[in-house]
């Protein structure tokens, strides 16, 4: 299992779900004891956000969580952050760690 997920996603802000295509990562982050995960949203059109920085909700196929998005880069994706459970899987034991790991 690798932890992670690309691919698919539904992003609902301000109330509007899009179909976007995503990239995400994460990390348990020791200091906090909390998991951070983030990533980045493909440009898509039907995304603009104005300079705020608003919570989102995002699903993957293998669940949901509550983020926050920030500004677009240069090239119109947008970065998502969220804390604690991240909406695709992650590793727990060893035993679901890929061979070689």
């Amino acid at each position: 299992m690798e932890d992670g997920y690309t691919g698919e996603a539904t992003l609902i802000v301000d109330g509007t779900s899009l179909t976007v295509e995503v990239v995400l990562r994460g990390n348990f982050e020791p200091v906090d004891g909390r998991y951070h995960w983030y990533g980045r949203i493909q440009a898509n059109p039907g995304l603009s956000v104005d300079g705020r920085k608003p919570s989102v909700v995002l699903r993957t196929p293998f669940g949901s969580a509550a983020g926050t998005l920030s500004d677009p880069d240069t090239w119109g994706r947008y970065r998502v952050t969220g804390t604690s459970r991240p909406p695709f899987e992650v590793p727990v034991t060893l035993a679901d760690l890929p061979p070689g790991s």
